[in-house]
């Protein structure tokens, strides 16, 4: 059997793997490593949860290092590209804990914080940096970042930053990197057109595939149950409480829909957060930092979430609305069974999903057992708790003109009057006003 020490690393590298207790590869790991130290490009296919990153980070760590460079203002020799905000945060993360006996910096740069201490992170140059398309770019018009000095360029979860629209972003990108560089090229799922990106940026790369394309994990115990989508909340919360859960995600289509299961679940006295993309950074992280505390150990999210968590002890999965899209479906499971253990993962279907379902399991070659409605269902769903609306008091402050959601109402903007309307008394005062410069 393989082991870490086999592989040639550098030995601060060998030692930070010791520290974490690490000493053999998963098969993405053991297959990717050494042709990266050889400076080939990569197509790593591999589900979610097989030690993706450790494959990318650990031959990168080693060769920037092997070749140590002093730092160009405003420039970075590593970029690693990452679909949502939880996702690189913990990418930086895996690199600053590999990383720890070497002398190279890492930066993580993404939307929802403030843009100017990204500037200054910047501005005398890192060796990683690991970022999200969106803000990467607002960075680059800014001026406050150049790709030209990348030696080691990643895209991660690729498939997923072209299902959130990142494909022009993709494309200015690599039209910005030098077209002399090493490219590692990461997917869950391999789709025709993530195989056409693939074919842009890389150049006479090594394939390395551990698992079939679209598989769901092997150690996910899959199962279904059939209910009216009104009667959802209702079959969650009684699962939750009748069920050993150690940490559960569940995930819903929209980011409403996550809102209104956490207040059900709130009523019924079951700790949870949601995470989706109205939550600001900072609301996002303390959700993130109770699950894995254990403080709220339900998480609720849209499927920004599914690829951003790397949380071990997920023992469940619950998918409240099956995904439109059959691939979010594989991701989302994925996010249970990691690191060798198993899980299970539970989908509410009504009606008008089970085209979805049949996509999946067409998808995933997989079909989920069915489980039926709990015994004593109705009587048990009428005594559930319902949470507390809120409502605001006549007569205090002036409705919003934006629905909860940043849409404008339906008849449009209302009307607002700034001053004395035409013919009111102090009209004329007011004119005058305006008229002074003032």
């Amino acid at each position: 059997m393989t082991q870490f020490s086999d592989l040639g690393l550098a030995q601060p590298l060998q030692e930070a793997l010791a520290a974490k207790g690490y000493t053999t590869p998963t098969p993405i790991q053991a297959q990717a490593i050494p042709p990266v130290l050889s400076g080939r490009d990569l197509c790593g296919i591999a589900q979610t949860g097989t030690g993706k990153t450790a494959a990318f980070a650990l031959p990168s760590l080693h060769r920037l290092a092997e070749s140590a460079k002093p730092r160009q203002q405003k420039s970075c020799r590593m970029l690693v590209l990452a679909p949502t905000r939880e996702l690189a945060s913990q990418i930086a993360e895996s690199f600053v804990a590999y990383g720890k006996n070497m002398r190279l910096s890492v930066t993580t740069v993404f939307g929802g914080v403030p843009i100017p201490r990204q500037v200054r992170a910047l501005s005398s140059g890192v060796d990683i940096l690991v970022a999200t398309p969106g803000r990467l770019l607002d960075l680059i018009d800014q001026r406050a970042l150049t790709l030209r000095d990348v030696e080691i360029l990643v895209l991660d979860e690729a498939d997923q930053m072209l299902d959130l629209g990142f494909i022009h972003s993709l494309r200015r990108i690599h039209a910005l990197v030098p077209k002399k560089r090493q490219t590692l090229f990461f997917s869950a799922t391999m789709p025709k057109t993530i195989a056409e990106l693939g074919d842009a940026f890389l150049t006479d790369s090594v394939k390395v595939s551990v698992a079939p394309p679209s598989t769901t994990a092997e150690r996910v115990e899959q199962c279904v149950t059939f209910v009216n989508q009104g009667e959802k909340q209702a079959l969650l919360t009684l699962t939750i409480r009748a069920t050993q859960i150690d940490r559960a995600l569940v995930f819903t289509r929209t980011k409403h829909g996550a809102d209104r299961v956490v207040k059900h679940l709130q009523a019924a006295g079951i700790a949870c957060n949601a995470i989706h993309g109205n939550k600001s950074q900072p609301q996002r992280e303390r959700a993130l930092a109770a699950f894995k505390s254990g403080e709220a150990p339900i998480l609720v999210a849209t499927d920004i979430a599914a690829r951003g968590i790397d949380v071990s002890g997920v023992s469940h999965v619950f998918n409240f609305e099956l995904p439109n899209v059959p691939e979010q479906y594989v991701h989302r499971i994925g996010r249970t069974a990691r690191a060798g253990a198993t899980g299970i993962a539970i989908s509410f279907v009504a009606d008008d999903e089970r085209a979805y379902l049949r996509s999946i399991e067409k998808l995933t070659r997989v079909k989920p057992a069915i489980v039926p409605l709990p015994e004593d269902f109705i009587a048990e769903q009428a005594r559930l708790p319902k949470p507390k609306v809120e409502t605001r008091p006549q007569g205090h402050g002036r409705p919003d003109a934006r629905r909860h959601d940043g849409e404008r109402p339906a008849g449009g903007a209302p009307k607002r009057h700034f001053g004395p309307r035409k013919g009111a008394p102090g009209a004329h005062r007011n004119a005058v006003r305006k008229t002074s410069g003032r």
